[in-house]
């Protein structure tokens, strides 16, 4: 099977690289030339445009920043659609709408093409090592026939039900675990106020009912002093907001939802603003 990937950023980047390690025939497109090289160096093969990928491989995977960029890489006059033929497959493994990833797979089965919805949950870090979940939705006789690829990028594989399916389960799983991470926050900040060990903290958290995989991962990065998880607040923000979203769009009367997208919306104009500051003084020969 002839896989072209597109989209080579944080997690895509680590996705293909997984494959790449495996042995499978990959093909990428990425907008960065830098990772592009980078790729080339490892044995990938590169495309000139999302098309030409489309029409060289079997299996064509997104993992894109946003609906909005996957929308442009799909439909644009050198885009997926246009190089799509029967029996190929998309697997959009960007993180969407549900809305979406049905509007374009009815693109896709115009070609008769097949499309999935393959979003990945677990971080950057899981992706590295090809451990993360992959979400799948879609026809199940497509799934199967790229389970190998996807056992390589992930180690917990679940196939959801019919397509769409997968991006709603993971817009509900970033949601949980954004909510999870404002919680850690708050409960760290008690913590060190309180004078707790904050070693011993961390292991009574993680052998009580208050553990969760955002703690065994994250805790650690806020405790060496950092929230650098290689994902960026804006991504956040999209998660969360899709999230929401999909509740309106639902008619579900959520409390905790909207505060969560008004904590990250707050914490993004701090960012900005404190960057700005900085950027403004060194500008100007204050700090160095």
């Amino acid at each position: 099977m002839k896989i072209g990937f597109i989209g080579l950023g944080n997690v895509g980047g680590k996705l293909a690289g997984s494959l790449i390690r495996n042995n499978f025939d990959v093909t990428v497109k990425e907008i960065d030339e830098s990772l592009i090289n980078e790729f080339k160096k490892l044995g990938a093969k590169v495309a000139k445009s999302p098309k030409e990928l489309a029409e060289q491989t079997d299996l064509i995977i997104t993992s894109l920043p946003s609906p909005e960029v996957s929308a442009e890489v799909m439909e644009s006059e050198d885009g997926v659609l246009n190089g799509l033929s029967e029996k190929k497959i998309w697997l959009e493994m960007s993180t969407t709408d549900e809305d979406e990833v049905k509007r374009l797979g009815k693109k896709v089965i115009s070609k008769k093409a097949i499309p999935l919805d393959g979003p990945v949950s677990g971080g950057c870090h899981r992706a590295a090592t090809g451990n993360i979940a992959i979400f799948v939705g879609g026809d199940r006789k497509a799934f199967e026939k790229i389970l190998p690829a996807l056992t390589v990028m992930g180690r917990k594989v679940l196939h959801t039900g019919e397509l769409g399916s997968a991006s709603v389960l993971k817009v509900i799983t970033n949601y949980l675990a954004s909510v999870h991470l404002v919680a850690l926050g708050e409960a760290w900040t008690v913590a060190k106020k309180s004078n707790l060990d904050l070693t011993k903290t961390f292991k009574g958290i993680a052998v009580s009912s208050g553990n969760s995989f955002v703690h065994e991962t994250e805790s650690q990065v806020i405790l060496n002093g950092s929230y650098n998880i290689n994902f960026t607040m804006d991504l956040v923000l999209k998660d969360t907001g899709l999230f929401d979203n999909l509740a309106k769009k639902l008619n579900a009367p959520l409390e905790i939802s909207p505060k969560i997208v008004e904590i990250f919306k707050d914490g993004e104009k701090k960012i900005w603003f404190k960057s700005m500051v900085i950027n403004d003084c060194k500008k100007n020969g204050r700090f160095k």
